[in-house]
């Protein structure tokens, strides 16, 4: 988290080598949000600028030094302080000069320049207060949506997944990202945009899948009043609300033949028409895609517009299912159970070493969402401080029926077949190794070489 802060006094130093004058100014200018110290000469002056003043109210005329000599001093030393050069004399050349080596404005000394010097400094006040809110949230933004704080995980395929996003924030290219239901897609598509030089333009998603066909096309590319029965006002579509930023089309294998020739001229052209209009306007939008199903071999079955295929095909990013993600599972249910018991107000939960074990060796249908319900479930059955297997609502049979599914090594159907039974009866080792027909040591070498 960004250590900015709003300032609650802004500090102004006047170099003024009139006392009275001086006294007149400070008096003028002193408030609850501004601290006003005088200085009557530039050495003072210079001596203190290690004080960081964020305002310097400057004298041309001074005993020791020329106000020009002052002003390169403080360029130099703190370019960031804002500089107004207070002078007796009207010349314009001086002026220019002033202001071209980095003073923020030039104030004649006149009737009014007390009034006018308040003005300013009231707007440099309120502009760097405006800056710091901004920076203050574009920080908060950029930690978010910092990669490991957006998608828990330390395994080596989630690591992979970062690398990959950190070179699509780095241009403009589309981006494809392809996984099962519940992994994370959105959140990996929001990770790249608000790290992206598009992080201040919006970020808009669309999940085609859940827009009825007859109404999609009015949802990407807008329609103006009356092109339709029932149209009775302009819409702006996702596109024109994405412009200068990013569009997610979400489960983009859903959009129908029909509208991906249009989705394809949109994205070639780069601007669009709304329906039952004829403005043409332009587009700066870039585009992500998610889908859970084969893309490419529905392009190959002509299920899908190769040309739409290839133009959106980008980069692609693929992210693991839960259950290759090994340790990442524990990770993200201590996660999980974290956030739950802290947003109800819950006394803090561990996981048992048992607990951790059967969430190891789940299939997880239903990836992340799955394990965040089930955690969350957890909690709520968990009348102590420690999450046990009983606990944990698992569907356990369908996860075995489901295991040739992911195409593993026999070693390691031996290893979960093992781990199993172990959840079964209740990590009982001599129990299993009986009913299994193995050593125990065979066992034991089997988890001891899983905590590595």
């Amino acid at each position: 988290m960004t250590n900015q802060k709003l300032k609650s006094q802004y500090k102004v130093f006047i170099v003024e080598d009139n006392e009275l004058y001086a006294r007149v100014l400070k008096k003028q200018l002193t408030d609850d949000k501004l601290n006003v110290k005088v200085f009557h000469n530039g050495t003072d002056f210079i001596n203190a600028l290690h004080e960081a003043p964020d305002v310097v109210t400057l004298d041309y005329t001074l005993p020791d030094m020329t106000g020009k000599e002052v002003l390169e001093k403080i360029q130099k030393e703190l370019p960031s302080a804002n500089v107004i050069v207070i002078s007796a004399q009207e010349s314009i050349d001086t002026a220019i000069e002033l202001m071209k080596l980095g003073a923020y404005d030039y104030i004649m000394k006149a009737p009014d320049t007390r009034e006018r010097l308040s003005n300013v400094i009231n707007n440099i006040y309120k502009t760097d207060q405006l800056k710091t809110e901004n920076k203050i949230l574009k920080d908060a933004v950029a930690e978010k949506y910092n990669f490991r704080s957006l998608i828990k995980g330390n395994s080596r395929e989630i690591d992979h997944v970062f690398e990959l996003m950190n070179k699509a924030t780095q241009t403009n290219i589309s981006v494809s990202i392809y996984g099962e239901t519940g992994t994370g897609k959105e959140l990996v598509a929001k990770g790249i945009h608000f790290n992206s030089k598009r992080n201040a333009k919006p970020f808009v998603a669309v999940n085609v899948s859940a827009i009825p066909d007859g109404l999609i096309e009015s949802e990407l590319f807008g329609h103006e009043k009356g092109a339709f029965t029932g149209a009775d006002f302009r819409k702006i579509g996702k596109f024109e609300l994405a412009n200068g930023g990013t569009l997610f089309l979400d489960e983009i294998a859903d959009l129908n033949l029909n509208l991906q020739a249009k989705l394809l001229r949109v994205i070639q052209e780069r601007e669009l028409v709304r329906l039952g209009g004829n403005e043409t306007i332009p587009l700066d939008v870039r585009i992500i895609t998610a889908t859970h199903k084969n893309l490419a071999a529905l392009a190959a079955e002509d299920k899908f517009r190769q040309d739409l295929y290839y133009r959106l095909l980008g980069l692609p990013i693929e992210i693991p299912p839960l259950r290759q993600r090994g340790n990442d599972k524990i990770l993200l249910a201590k996660f999980f159970v974290d956030e739950f018991c802290r947003d109800n107000e819950m006394e803090p939960k561990t996981i048992s070493d048992e607990a951790k074990q059967m969430l190891l060796t789940y299939h997880y249908p239903g990836n992340i969402r799955e394990l965040k319900a089930i955690m969350e479930l957890a909690c709520v059955m968990c009348s102590r401080d420690v999450i046990k297997p009983n606990h944990l609502n698992m569907n356990v049979d369908e996860n075995v029926q489901n295991l040739l599914a992911a195409e593993k090594t026999l070693e390691e159907y031996n290893n979960d077949i093992v781990k199993y039974f172990l959840n079964k009866y209740n990590q009982n080792v001599r129990l299993v190794a009986n009913k299994l027909g193995i050593g125990k040591s065979t066992i034991y070498r089997m988890l001891q070489k899983d905590m590595n």
